[in-house]
């Protein structure tokens, strides 16, 4: 009989595991702010338990260490740098990340993009 709770208890947690999100790893976003030229920005990123995002952005607006949040697909994340605080709101859908930026002073933009 212990066996076989045992058994149910770890197939009830296997549907859990396999299908957490994965963003620990190198990702190019493409970045489209209103009136400047589109851009590429890349993060290391390191999601831990509990939902804490952290990693490094290196771009246009030169190299910074993030840190933010997942909860479920929404993904938040900021970093300082020399145009001001830089804020990235979005979702973690099928292997890719898209949504909203703020760059500063420059203003909200978008981004996707997926691991490279």
């Amino acid at each position: 009989m212990k066996t076989f709770i045992l058994s149910i208890g770890l197939i009830l947690l296997t549907p859990v595991a396999i299908a957490g999100h994965h963003l620990n790893g190198t990702w190019k976003l493409n970045v489209t702010l209103p009136g400047q030229p589109a851009g590429t920005a890349t993060f290391e990123l390191t999601e831990s338990e509990g939902g804490a995002l952290s990693g490094t952005y290196t771009g246009a607006a030169g190299t910074a260490a993030i840190t933010g949040t997942v909860q479920g697909a929404i993904i938040v994340f900021s970093f300082d740098s020399q145009i001001g605080k830089v804020t990235y709101k979005g979702t973690y859908t099928d292997g890719k990340l898209a949504g909203k930026c703020t760059y500063g002073d420059l203003g909200e933009c978008t981004f996707e993009g997926g691991k490279s």
